[in-house]
């Protein structure tokens, strides 16, 4: 569970210069969810993506590294967005018309991996947010924010003060947000400037805005250290048979979810096995019947 939550809340970066695949993936249960792209140069050759030919002093000086596509997001939103994986070539014939032949560009990818399952809620100003997962199952926070979003929010309308309609967030909302309520059953938290701080100019009106997910994990419960552990023969042998019983189901819950994810590299593993068993089993009888034959 630890794992699959650090690769939910992990923010991905990958890259790729012209003519090289670029690749993303994301976990189990899990889609990609683009959050920017670049596509250009803004950097020299030497720094990012050098030219496979080389190039002359005077090529490098008339080197554009101020170039780019501003259709790279779409781009990448019509590719990968809401997806497991995706992978394609990288060059400018993808991304329309080319800003500047004649220069190298690259690809910068910037994306999450978003839950398939997942809960919104949203709190105005001052206002109280609760969260809460069903029994067994604990809190898992995917993004927060905090303040004035360009789109507004219909829970929590924008009254026009006089004032331009200016986006602004918290920096430290998710952080926030995963330290009172990650991993937890139930959790509430007043959406005011005293938790998160005021990123807005005086009067904008805010609101919190949360994504999570509910999932299990297996509950531990506290140990007492001041209690001897109590030795029978009886309770001595009982745990080693629950782990027993427990790593067998974890085998077959692996190997569950590795089917589920592989199909056809499963059913290449089957088809091998058995071709592998028939060989055996041919030169143990072409053995047997040599021996009776001596």
């Amino acid at each position: 569970f630890a794992g699959y939550i650090s690769q939910v809340l992990k923010n991905y970066t990958d890259h790729a210069c012209d003519g090289e695949y670029v690749s993303l993936r994301c976990p189990h249960r899990t889609t990609i969810s683009i959050q920017s792209s670049f596509y250009g140069r803004i950097v020299p050759s030497h720094q990012l993506c050098p030219s496979r030919y080389p190039h002359s002093y005077a090529t490098l000086i008339k080197e554009d590294v101020a170039c780019s596509v501003g259709t790279s997001l779409q781009k990448m939103l019509d590719e990968c967005q809401d997806r497991r994986s995706c992978q394609f070539l990288v060059n400018s014939r993808l991304f329309g018309m080319d800003p500047c032949p004649g220069t190298g560009k690259y690809l910068l990818v910037w994306y999450k991996c978003r839950p398939n399952e997942y809960k919104s809620k949203v709190a105005c100003e001052d206002d109280k947010l609760r969260l809460s997962c069903k029994k067994s199952m604990v809190i898992a926070i995917y993004s927060a924010i905090f303040g004035r979003t360009q789109g507004g929010s219909l829970e929590c309308p924008y009254q026009n003060l006089g004032m331009p309609m200016i986006e602004c967030q918290s920096a430290t909302a998710l952080q926030l947000m995963i330290k009172r309520c990650h991993g937890k059953r139930s959790c509430s938290i007043y959406a005011s400037t005293y938790e998160f701080g005021d990123p807005c100019y005086p009067g904008i009106q805010k609101h919190l805005n949360v994504i999570y997910t509910c999932d299990n994990t297996p509950l531990l419960l506290p140990v007492d250290e001041t209690q001897p552990p109590a030795l029978s023969s009886s309770s001595s042998m009982e745990p080693v048979c629950v782990s027993t019983e427990m790593a067998l189901l974890s085998n077959i819950l692996a190997a569950y979810a590795f089917i589920t994810e592989n199909p056809e590299r499963a059913a290449l593993y089957f088809v091998s096995g058995v071709c592998i068993g028939l060989v055996l089993t041919l030169l143990a009888l072409v053995l047997r019947v040599s021996c009776r034959t001596d």
